[in-house]
This record gives structure tokens, sequence and C-alpha cells, in this order.
């Protein structure tokens, strides 16, 4: 392949990875329900163009084939699952409760995010691929930053999202350093993180039309009397 236009994929992908680092820090900064839903949905689409980008210039199918199921499985149908199964009164009007406000959950997210550059600068020096060296760290941080967010979130659906950043970082770094990972363990683990949206979907709803509210920590209202 050309050079330059191996060049020119590397680059796009560092402005690719930054964008979607950008949206693991929206995650911790976004108040609304609605907004975490929108920032995974982006997140997704990141995710996939990486894996497109990094297919086109190793000449992957598989990298391909896995864009392509990233986008019908995170940006189509686990939205689509969890606006049925939730309802939209909960996008439309929850604000998110959080343990701690956003200016300390970003300097929080700010420290994160040094902290997955140290843990992977040990790694970088066993990869050579420019894509590995881009999506490890991104990717190690986005991991961490969707672990945060479960933390510091109260609210069910945004804590689901949370999990599914998670799920995205790793991705996120595997199609780098595992670029011919078999489709179907992609296709496996869509069709586990669906059901999981599924299922945490239909219980959150069914705590929203109970006790009026989806925060986890008021579940105790959910006791039998």
């Amino acid at each position: 392949m050309n050079s330059s236009f191996f060049q020119v994929i590397s680059a796009l992908d560092a402005l690719t990875g930054a964008l979607f680092l950008l949206t693991a820090l929206g995650f911790v900064a976004t108040r609304q329900v609605l907004a975490s839903l929108q920032l995974f949905i982006m997140q997704s689409l990141l995710l996939a163009l990486s894996a497109g980008l990094i297919g086109i210039a190793l000449d992957s199918i598989h990298l391909l084939a896995v864009a392509a199921i990233t986008i019908a499985t995170k940006t189509l149908m686990i939205p689509w699952l969890l606006r049925r199964t939730v309802g939209a009164e909960v996008y439309r009007t929850r604000e998110i409760e959080r343990v701690l406000n956003i200016p300390s959950s970003l300097l929080l997210a700010a420290g994160i995010i040094v902290l997955a550059y140290v843990v992977a600068y040990p790694l970088l020096g066993a990869v050579k691929v420019p894509f590995e060296q881009i999506n490890l760290p991104l990717g190690i941080a986005a991991m961490f930053l969707g672990a945060f967010t479960i933390v510091v979130r109260r609210e069910a659906v945004p804590q689901l999202l949370g999990l599914l950043a998670v799920e995205n970082g790793v991705f996120f770094v595997g199609i780098a350093i595992a670029p011919e990972l078999p489709v179907i363990a992609e296709l496996a683990a869509a069709v586990d993180v669906a059901v999981i949206a599924l299922v945490v979907g239909l219980l959150t709803r069914s705590i929203h039309r109970r006790v009026g509210t989806t925060a986890v920590g008021r579940l105790s209202a959910l006791r039998e009397r």
C-alpha cells in the first residue's frame, strides 16, 4: 500500500480516536439520559469508523464486517430496544442523579485519562503498527471512563450505557491489536450486549412504573410490604 495513503488513514484514525475519547468524557459531563444515549450512538459510529479505516488500510474483510455489525447493533438495534423498553418519559424528563458534581467528575476523569496512558505506556513499546499505538491508549482510557460513569451515575439507563461504553473501549483496542478476530466473536458479543440492553430496559421500565424513578439507590421501595 502507498505509504502516504497509509499515513492519511492513520491520521484519520487518530482523529476518530480523539473524538471517541471525547464521547467517553461526554458520558461523565452530561446530565440528561437522552444525551447519554446520543453519545453512545456517536461513540459506536466512531468505533465502526475506526474499524472501517483499519480494515481498509490492512485490507481486512473481518474489520469491515465488524464495522457493519457495530452500526447495525449499537447505533440502530440497541438504541431502538432501549427506547421501546424504557419509555419516552424517562428520556424526556429525567435528570441524572450524580454521586459527584460535573466539575469534580471531569477533574477525576482527566486523572483517569492520565492513568490510562500510564497503564498503556509499557505496552506501546511492544507494538509497531500506528493503529495499535493510537487505539491502545485511547481504548483503555475509554474503558476506564466508562467504568467511572457507572460509579458516578445513580440512574439505571446511564449505568447501562456506561457498561456499553466499557465494551466499546474494549473493541476499540481489539480492532487494532487483533484485526483478524473472527467475525463470529464480534457477532456473538453484539447479540449478548443486545440481550443485556433488552433485559435492563425492561427492568428499568418496570421500576419506573412502580416507584416513579429509575435511581438504583431507591430500589428498597420495591420490597414487599
